[in-house]
């Protein structure tokens, strides 16, 4: 007689909800590839890690109500999602800087297409999403987000986690950093450009013959291409000052 696998009602609860977390987490951490292979990997990645952890499942009871189930399964379902876009916010800081040097140096009117979407978009913010993804992952970032949710299953076991406003504050702080982070990386182009145009009124005041329109765009473009080389050493140092801010939100969610 050949054995039968059997799950009890306790079990395919604490599945979900275990799942119901790192799908939430998995949803907004960055991953390279296409946009037509990101979900079917996201799927597969949270599934496999989920089942991986089967030692730490929760066992609710097997009576537990449908309405209490819901509630447990939305706070799972918002601490990974919060956990996710907190890692999310400290690479989406490059975009947003991006997108501020792109329009002051011309490079906004340049496009290219978007791997992850197939669309055209600013050549600065692809340049700056490719990088922002390739030092998450060659700093050893992804390894801390690892911890940090294997670690909130230990203190808070799916099921025990509550909503509350100190976690969306966090969050929202978390979120505020993307934005000085992006301001921080302008700056300097932003300044430089400024610069640039003063001088280039000042030679158009002096000399009234001189057609600077011409070539404004092209000593402006390079000059930020010069500025940005520099830049790209910062890189780095400025993403793991970022990503500390926004594993603080992450951890104060996760209980640690």
């Amino acid at each position: 007689m050949g054995n039968e696998l059997t799950l009890s009602l306790s079990t395919l609860l604490g599945f979900v909800l275990t799942l119901a977390r790192i799908a939430g987490i998995f949803v907004f951490v960055p991953l390279p590839g296409m946009k037509d292979l990101m979900n079917p990997v996201r799927a597969l990645l949270a599934l496999g890690i989920t089942i991986a952890l089967f030692g730490q499942w929760p066992h609710p009871p097997a009576n537990t109500s449908a309405g209490l189930f819901v509630l447990w399964l939305i706070s799972e379902a918002g601490l990974g999602i919060g956990v996710g876009l907190s890692v999310a916010f400290a690479t989406e800081a490059f975009s947003v800087g991006a997108q501020m040097m792109g329009l002051q140096a011309g490079y906004s009117f340049a496009s290219t297409v978007d791997p992850q979407t197939q669309a055209d978009s600013p050549v600065l913010v692809i340049f700056a999403q490719l990088a922002a993804g390739l030092l998450f992952f060659a700093m050893g970032l992804d390894a801390q987000v690892l911890r940090i949710f294997a670690r909130s299953i230990e203190i808070q076991p799916p099921g025990t986690f509550a909503l509350s406003r100190g976690a969306a504050e966090a969050v929202v702080a978390s979120g505020s950093l993307m934005f000085s982070t992006g301001l921080r990386l302008a700056l300097p182009v932003t300044a430089v450009m400024l610069m640039v145009d003063i001088s280039l009124a000042l030679l158009g005041r002096i000399n009234a013959q001189l057609h600077l329109i011409t070539i404004a765009f092209p000593v402006k473009m390079l000059v930020g291409l010069a500025i940005l080389s520099w830049l790209v050493l910062v890189m780095p140092n400025l993403l793991r000052g970022t990503f500390a801010g926004t594993l603080g939100a992450a951890m104060t969610l996760s209980g640690r």
